[in-house]
């Protein structure tokens, strides 16, 4: 869905609050604001039956849309939701045009809030807008955590490859939600979301693998600055740019060793057939297509498909491709070696202007530090530990470290957490993790 009609049906919405702060229902001022709200929303029902529009930590979104933080009108419906205590609404396509005015006249009003507005909704005859969700008094944890996330991620792709092979078109609601909260934790705690994608289901790897791309595209993202509303565009494509795997037999998938050319050429249908997955799938932006379309031309066009070779690839394409290239070479697999972080960085650096964006690239990499979090790292005190947050600034000094080994080499029963700058030690070197017989995956909160 075009997100323009959606900001527009946001400012439409704001408007009227405004005018309804000011006139009667009845002026002809109120009763102009009103009639584009509903035209606005009727265009949006040509797409789609039901329409959501809610918070998410404060900040408004409808559909896919997630406003700026310095949206004004967004920032105006948001306080109206907020008084309202309401977390999220649903429009539904049968909507009336006097509906939509008492709805809009007890919001604006404040007569309706918390328990009262589905008793009031049904005395006013308001049965197209429904309320999803009220909002809940936050605990004492606060947002959901990192961790949580990612495992609701997981869910979301195990259930999104289960209905493309049973051929059903998945629900995108819980994807859209679980995109929502990687982007703001990515903007809110980067390192807390990018060192989750150290955990590797070497088993379940495909799905597994599109999650720990979309975080890292949304990492890479950040580093380039991309507003909000683009990065959940980056991430979701993270999530979907494999589906086209799907129609590929496994054994080529997980084939140890080099692919024979018939095999290879089964491998380069998978953009497209990706492509013709997203393309059934309700909401998804065009944006989003396109870096399922073209993950794989590379920087210099020497990819695939053929097909796409012509086409003009897209920012959120190249940096969804460093991102599957990070994830791919750092990850075990039957006929791989995982590199450490240091050394992917090492690696891509080599390929930078041919296979990968080499701007995007530079930001990226200038954005993990110069040990990245997942990068097991000696001190000078002989101590071994692995690098779990990087400080802003990237100054070498700023890191967190868990410590795994003592200064003797031998392994700590329980890791301490320490901050290098404090701690009065630096990093001599990277370690390789298999030359310890440790996986880092496992230290990882």
């Amino acid at each position: 869905m075009n997100i323009d009609p959606l900001r527009q049906a946001i400012q439409a919405l704001s408007g009227t609050f405004k005018s309804l702060q000011l006139y009667p229902a009845k002026h002809p001022a109120v009763e102009k604001q009103i009639g584009l709200v509903q035209l606005l929303l009727q265009r949006l029902f040509a797409d789609k039956p039901s329409l959501k529009l809610g918070l998410v930590e404060g900040v408004l979104y409808f559909e896919e849309y997630l406003a700026e933080e310095k949206h004004v009108a967004a920032t105006e419906v948001a306080r109206v939701l907020e008084s309202m205590g309401v977390e999220a609404l649903e429009f539904t396509a049968g909507l009336q045009e006097h509906e939509l005015l008492s709805f809009l006249e007890l919001a604006a009003s404040g007569q309706a809030k918390g328990a009262r507005i589905a008793s009031l909704f049904e005395k006013q005859g308001i049965r197209n807008i429904r309320i999803l969700s009220l909002r809940k008094k936050k605990t004492e944890e606060g947002t959901r955590s990192a961790r949580t996330v990612y495992n609701q991620a997981l869910k979301v792709m195990d259930d999104i490859f289960r209905d493309v092979r049973l051929g059903i078109i998945p629900s995108m609601t819980e994807t859209f939600e679980v995109i929502r909260e990687m982007t703001r934790i990515t903007l809110d705690e980067p390192h807390s979301l990018f060192a989750l994608s150290l955990l590797k289901d070497y088993d379940q790897y495909t799905f597994t693998h599109s999650v720990n791309v979309s975080i890292i595209a949304l990492a890479v993202g950040r580093a380039c600055e991309l507003p909000p509303e683009r990065l959940r565009q980056l991430g979701l494509g993270g999530l979907l740019h494999d589906l086209g795997k799907l129609e590929i037999d496994l054994s080529i998938i997980a084939k140890p060793g080099r692919l024979s050319p018939e095999e290879l050429s089964e491998i380069r249908k998978h953009p497209l057939t990706g492509v013709a997955i997203v393309q059934r799938m309700e909401g998804v932006p065009e944006e989003v297509v396109e870096i399922v379309r073209c993950h794989h031309l590379h920087f210099d066009r020497s990819g695939y498909p053929l097909e796409a070779l012509e086409r003009r690839s897209t920012p959120l394409a190249d940096m969804v491709a460093i991102a599957d290239t990070y994830d791919a070479i750092t990850t075990l697999r039957v006929y791989q070696r995982p590199m450490t972080p240091r050394r992917a960085i090492e690696r891509m650096r080599q390929i930078s202007g041919s296979h990968l964006h080499p701007e995007y690239l530079q930001k990226f990499i200038a954005s993990l530090g110069e040990y990245p979090v997942g990068s097991l790292v000696r001190l000078t005190t002989n101590e071994i530990g692995l690098v779990t947050r990087v400080g802003s600034g990237h100054s070498p000094q700023a890191l967190e470290i868990k410590l795994i080994f003592d200064a003797k080499g031998r392994r700590l029963s329980r890791p301490g957490l320490v901050h290098l700058m404090e701690y009065g030690a630096e990093i001599v070197s990277e370690v390789d993790p298999l030359s310890k017989g440790i996986d880092v995956a496992d230290f990882i909160d």
